[in-house]
Order: C-alpha cells, then structure tokens, then sequence
C-alpha cells in the first residue's frame, strides 16, 4: 500500500534508522501492518552478535513504534506533525530474528487520549509470534 519512499514522506526517520519497509495494509486510526526484511547487509549485523547475527529486540520493538506512527500521522489533523516515544512496556522476544527472515508488523491502537496515542504491536515471523509490546507515543 505504502513503499519506502511514501513511508519517508511521512515519517522523519531515513536510512539506518527506517526500520519499516513497506505499509501493507491500514485501518486509519485503528491498525496498521508493516513488512521489514531482514538482510546479512543491515548494519546492525557488524556489531550485534557479529558471529551470530541476531536482530536486536530494541528494534523489533522501534519497528512496532514506526508502523504506528505512520498511522497516527496519517490522520490529516497530524499532518506535519511528528511522533514521539514516550513509554515501552510488557516487552515480550520470544524468539530470536536472523537476516533472510521478513518481519509481518501490526500495530493497533488501544487508545488516543488528546495528543497521546497508546499502541499494542506484535511482530511475525512466517506467521509465528516473535516479539510484542505495549508502546505509547506523542503526537507533537
């Protein structure tokens, strides 16, 4: 639905930092699923666990953080606006993510109260759970 460069549009992370790589589906003001592969290339590969590559749960959880965000500055009264992390909780890794895996990412907004957005995201692997959190975010 959404490729990268239509993701940047809306977003201000760039390359290292843009941890999402499409927008498959959205809900507007409900849901969003995005799509990250996993590549030996990430540069995150030449420092963490660089004899066993592993993709770093920090990530997964700011992967969760993007696809939500995009969502909520989708809303055209967020236009221009940008979105914070303000809060991570309930962080769950259950299993590790390697390069060559694609990352499915939902996130769905349990409540908006103001310029506050509270998320729950889930990250998949070949349809198997491998990391999820609770996150909330600023719109400012």
């Amino acid at each position: 639905m959404y490729n990268s460069d239509q993701i940047k549009e809306v977003l201000p992370h760039k390359y290292p930092f843009l941890l999402i790589d499409r927008i498959l589906e959205i809900k507007e003001g409900k849901w969003a699923i995005g799509k990250k592969n996993i590549s030996i290339t990430d540069q995150v590969f030449q420092g963490h666990f660089p004899d066993q590559h592993i993709y770093p749960g920090v990530l997964l959880v700011e992967s969760m953080a993007q696809v939500g965000a995009f969502m909520l500055l989708l809303d055209k009264e967020n236009k221009g606006k940008k979105a914070y992390f303000t809060k991570i909780e309930n962080a769950r890794f259950l299993q590790p993510v390697v390069p060559g895996d694609t990352l499915i990412i939902k996130t769905s907004l349990i409540n908006r109260r103001l310029n506050i957005g509270f998320a729950k995201g889930e990250a998949t692997v070949d349809g198997k759970l491998v990391a999820s959190a609770e996150i909330a975010f600023a719109i400012k």
